[in-house]
């Protein structure tokens, strides 16, 4: 059995025909950068929050998610203790070095919807290469509703006067 010398003067470490142990990879010791000695994983719903929340930011969005995913989160948000979903609405591909992102959204009537979609992208992508280091590669944005200003959100019940009692 052989062994790799560990450049940082700790011992040695077994070589890859010591049964299945891996020599070091990359460089080690003392003098090399902190950024180079391990691996940073992101999970797909850290990548999801972030965005939901950049995308919820952006004036002319009113909500994010499809119509039923919408309805079964304001189920779910109803049952105490429970708190919103900040990732409905968004669905993310995370790989070594880039993430792509797809929004559902609803944006408030009378806002242009080239623009809205424009600026969720720019915020999103600001936002997700900012804290993740991550390269967006593309936003999605799919627009599945227009809230009209006389329009109740379901979420909205608020217990107030209904129609029969």
């Amino acid at each position: 059995m052989s062994d790799t010398i560990n450049p940082t003067g700790q011992g040695s470490v077994p070589g890859p025909e010591g049964g299945g142990s891996h020599a070091l990879k990359g460089d080690t010791g003392a003098g090399t950068a902190p950024e180079t000695r391990g691996r940073t994983t992101i999970s797909d719903s850290v990548v999801e929050k972030i965005a939901g929340m950049a995308a919820r930011e952006v004036p002319g969005i009113h909500k994010l998610g499809t119509g039923m995913a919408r309805t079964l989160g304001a189920v779910a948000e109803r049952v105490p203790g429970s708190r919103p979903s900040v990732s409905r609405g968004v669905k993310v591909e995370v790989g070594e070095r880039q993430a792509a992102i797809d929004l559902d959204v609803v944006v408030e009537y009378g806002v242009s919807i080239v623009d809205i979609a424009a600026d969720a992208r720019t915020g999103v992508i600001s936002a997700v290469e900012r804290m993740t280091g991550l390269e967006v590669v593309e936003v999605n944005v799919a627009v599945d509703d227009v809230h009209l200003p006389d329009e109740e959100d379901e979420e909205d019940d608020g217990g107030g006067e209904g129609r029969v009692r």
